[in-house]
């Protein structure tokens, strides 16, 4: 986490460092790193605890993680589309300002709640439980979090989802998984999003942007598809509602499920 681009400090985490907060005072000598490793563990018993939340719901949620202009809103417009009256959706939209994509989510009938983050560049778990007091989670099947574009700091919070999903446009280069790995290390399902675009950018090779995605040891499924035009979007559809149906065998047992973890079982925590 960095001071320039704020996101070391949220509005959903600020109550911890601000008057009797359980990080308002630290001991002298490595005040920085105490701070930052003790957000982060917050963050991650914040998002325990959200799903927690969504266990109990059977609700499946997914986070969607992508660079600006990538298509994540258009492929929830296409998701809800096509799945209109199988499923029932919500979404949370996470932006630094603005409601233009909740609005957007509205439009398609189902429930959208924006949280604007003001300087920080990605949600965190705390905002995410915020957020949940005004979700009727019991009437939901699944959930969306569409988080800010970025492909960095996003991949680094859990906030209680169960999957990732990384959207990879085209137009931004198939040698992206190799420059941001820590997103790519964190998706359990990765999308070549506008493939309908493919004919016009020889410069974008699926099978060299899979590759790299192989050389993180990520053996995601990689799935090209057009929220525009509806190529390859059965593919998805296939995808999340196998996820759901794992969702609901998970509540049965009693189990849970949690995005993909590096090696030693911790979470992708890329700043510390």
């Amino acid at each position: 986490m960095c001071e320039t681009c704020g996101c070391n400090i949220t509005s959903g985490n600020r109550h911890l460092l601000e008057g009797d907060g359980p990080l308002a005072h630290t001991a002298g000598g490595r005040e920085a790193v105490t701070v930052l490793k003790g957000l982060l563990d917050e963050n991650d018993r914040a998002a325990a605890h959200n799903r927690e939340h969504f266990d109990t719901y059977g609700v499946l949620v997914l986070n969607l993680m992508s660079s600006p202009g990538s298509g994540k809103t258009s492929l929830l417009e296409a998701t809800i589309a096509a799945l209109r009256g199988d499923l029932r959706i919500a979404v949370i939209e996470g932006d630094l300002e603005t409601e233009n994509d909740a609005r957007r989510i509205r439009a398609q009938g189902v429930p959208a709640l924006q949280i604007t983050t003001g300087t920080a560049c990605h949600l965190d778990a705390h905002m995410i439980h915020h957020a949940l007091h005004e979700m009727a989670l019991a009437d939901l099947d699944l959930l969306f979090i569409e988080n800010v574009g970025n492909l960095v700091c996003p991949a680094s919070f859990d906030l209680g989802q169960h999957r990732n999903v990384t959207l990879l446009s085209v137009t931004e280069g198939d040698d992206k998984p190799a420059k941001y790995p820590v997103m790519f290390r964190a998706a359990d399902a990765v999308l070549l999003s506008k493939a309908d675009l493919l004919p016009y950018i020889e410069e974008f090779d699926p099978a060299r942007a899979t590759a790299a995605l192989r050389d993180l040891a990520n053996a995601a499924p990689v799935l090209e598809l057009s929220a525009k035009t509806g190529e390859g979007l059965q593919a998805w559809l296939d995808w999340l509602l196998a996820e759901v149906r794992a969702q609901a065998e998970r509540r049965a047992s009693g189990a849970t499920a949690r995005p993909r973890l590096q090696p030693d079982g911790q979470w992708l925590h890329s700043h510390l």
